[in-house]
């Protein structure tokens, strides 16, 4: 039973990496997103408020990543749990748990479909000001 729990510790650890991986991805991305709109907002320059777009969907595509390789070890601790101790071979390779389509579906799923998307609309909503006040001053 040592050898079981061991291995189930060392993928839960994976786990946690990731999910904390994930967690601080969202605070960068906020922290990013505040610090160039208000760039642009000082300067007036909606150009800048774009700037704040690309890194926002390039985060929300490494946050599915990180959602799909977690997905991967909680599947992979699923089949460690129902294995016996003498198959227990330390193995840490999620391949075999990956299915069609796991990246796309992480991308679109629940939690990120909350944040990111809120995030780009609020970049559109600050873009739409920019131009705005620039049509009427």
């Amino acid at each position: 039973m040592v050898k079981k729990l061991k291995h189930l510790e060392l993928i839960q650890n994976a786990i946690n990496r990731l999910a904390n991986s994930s967690f601080f991805l969202k605070g960068w991305t906020v922290i990013f997103v505040a610090a160039v709109l208000g760039f642009a907002t000082k300067d007036s320059k909606p150009m800048y408020v774009w700037l704040a777009a690309i890194p926002t969907v390039s985060f929300w595509v490494l946050d599915g990543f990180y959602l799909n390789q977690e997905k991967h070890f909680r599947r992979l601790y699923e089949a460690v749990r129902e294995i016996n101790e003498d198959e227990i071979d330390f193995s840490m390779n999620t391949t075999r748990f990956k299915q069609s389509g796991d990246w796309f579906k992480a991308i679109f799923s629940k939690t990120l479909l909350f944040f990111f998307p809120t995030i780009l609309i609020v970049i559109g909503i600050v873009l739409l000001w920019q131009l705005m006040e620039r049509d009427v001053g």
